[in-house]
């Protein structure tokens, strides 16, 4: 990889202090990066774009990464899915604008896999994010994300703005979030086996049927897919980001009672949504356009992040 892309250049991460942010950075500053701004909450609300026109001045970037995002698991969505809607639209499309009309160099969009039709053919082919509409619990987040595709191609197209448009598959690894109200379904589970551990209990419920797939990618090497197409892509065709490894939710959660150690009995809650059916990415674009492919294997990326949860909690 070419250090000499990020040479003299500044780069603006929003979200930059969040979980996937922070392994962003840290693969910057691998690649030879320098000179990162990273807009805090408390001193720049995105939604507002005031705040953004503030921000873009205070950092001046060549390249911004757009990893802010108002996000959470199924139940979250459920409960604010106008909010996750207003937020991530307003946040995404007055951003990507004043980022125009400051001259930015380069614009990475994070859009995310619930952005995908309910029933889209697995593996998921970037082709077919438009043959539907997307799963109902995660819709309004989905599609707010997804208008950042049409404005990354729309600028491109009538000005030439360099704007590109990545799609990472659900996210684990340390430092994830574990607040139980508002964590996705990995973290989620690795809470509750080992609280049933250390409470004695020998039963832990979960939400749906067990029946859905999802495909999960290692933060660390999401964050390197991002960073390796900041600087090697510049097409108008969205990008999955995956690991191509789907797995059922029940075959995950025997997997992570095995290496959490616990050895009770797994219930499930059928009156809870199982949200979209299956889950997983056709991975070629990435590794055709600019060489990537994930590294860590599912079991070890769960070890650490297991690890972690028992060290941090």
């Amino acid at each position: 990889m070419t250090d000499t892309f990020w040479a003299g250049k500044r780069v603006c991460v929003t979200g930059g202090a969040g979980f996937l942010g922070q392994y962003v950075q840290r693969r910057l500053a691998a690649h030879g990066a320098r000179d990162l701004f990273i807009p805090r909450i408390q001193d720049y609300n995105l939604v507002e774009l005031a705040d953004i026109r503030r921000m873009l001045a205070d950092s001046r970037p060549d390249v911004i990464i757009h990893l802010a995002a108002h996000v959470g698991g199924i139940g979250a969505n459920r409960e604010h899915p106008a909010e996750f809607f207003y937020d991530n639209l307003m946040m995404g499309v007055q951003l990507m604008h004043e980022a125009w009309k400051q001259g930015v160099g380069k614009f990475v969009a994070i859009g995310t896999v619930c952005a995908y039709p309910k029933f889209t053919p697995v593996p998921f082919k970037e082709d077919d994010l438009w043959n539907g509409y997307p799963e109902e619990t995660n819709a309004p987040y989905g599609l707010a994300k997804k208008m950042l595709l049409v404005q990354a191609q729309a600028y491109r197209q009538q000005y030439g703005f360099n704007a590109i448009y990545l799609l990472p598959v659900n996210l684990y690894g340390p430092g994830d979030n574990f607040d139980l109200a508002s964590s996705h379904v990995i973290p989620a589970m690795i809470r509750k086996f080992i609280t049933a551990q250390e409470d004695g209990s020998n039963e832990v419920t979960l939400w749906g049927d067990g029946s859905p797939t999802r495909e999960f990618i290692y933060a660390e090497d999401a964050a390197e897919g991002i960073v390796m197409a900041a600087e090697a892509y510049n097409g108008p065709e969205p990008v999955n980001l995956g690991s191509g490894m789907e797995i059922s939710i029940k075959d995950l959660a025997g997997l992570i009672a095995r290496l959490t150690g616990f050895t009770g009995r797994i219930v499930w809650d059928t009156s809870k949504p199982n949200g979209q059916p299956r889950r997983g990415l056709d991975t070629t674009r990435a590794r055709e356009y600019f060489g990537f492919q994930a590294r860590t294997t599912f079991e070890e990326g769960l070890k650490q992040t297991i690890a972690w949860y028992r060290e941090n909690r």
